[in-house]
């Protein structure tokens, strides 16, 4: 059986405004002159489960009817995780988990993750990535870029303040 999902669904989306409060960790200049979030962004995150066990989950169909620029959908749940779909172009803003790794790997584009006081890395078709928890990074998508995520649920995707 396959998740039910409407063009209507695609646009329920709760936007999330992530805005960077006063503290000095979230605000800083990193090491190549950027500084964390100190701006208001708009995303659009879908938290609710798009699918539930032992439905069929069609990522093209999501992508062919998505028109967000920066998008992100939780697709199911998989035990005490969420596997969410991300369909990007441009960038997101420095932050960090503090008690959650994050997963990405590409379905296609070019992910690039910013990691602070080290290097870019460059995710292609297939490559994946664990951001461990507790490590300032971003993420940004030259062009559009279709990934999935997995990390625990109740994430905070904008992340710890």
């Amino acid at each position: 059986m396959a998740c039910a999902f409407t063009m209507m669904t695609m646009h329920r989306a709760r936007v999330i405004t992530a805005k960077s409060p006063d503290n000095p960790v979230l605000r800083k200049t990193t090491e190549w002159g950027f500084r964390m979030s100190d701006k208001e962004h708009r995303y659009a995150n879908h938290m609710n489960i798009l699918c539930e066990a032992l439905q069929l989950i069609d990522v093209p169909t999501l992508v062919e009817k998505c028109t967000d620029q920066w998008y992100n959908q939780t697709l199911c749940q998989v035990n005490e995780s969420v596997v969410r779909l991300g369909i990007l172009k441009g960038e997101y803003h420095w932050h960090k988990h503090d008690a959650e790794d994050e997963f990405f790997f590409t379905l296609s584009g070019e992910l690039l993750i910013d990691i602070e006081n080290s290097e870019t890395i460059k995710l292609r078709r297939h490559q994946g990535y664990v951001v461990p928890k507790g490590v300032v990074h971003r993420t940004r998508a030259p062009e559009k870029t279709v990934v999935l995520m997995v990390e625990p649920t109740g994430i905070v995707p904008t992340g710890d303040a």
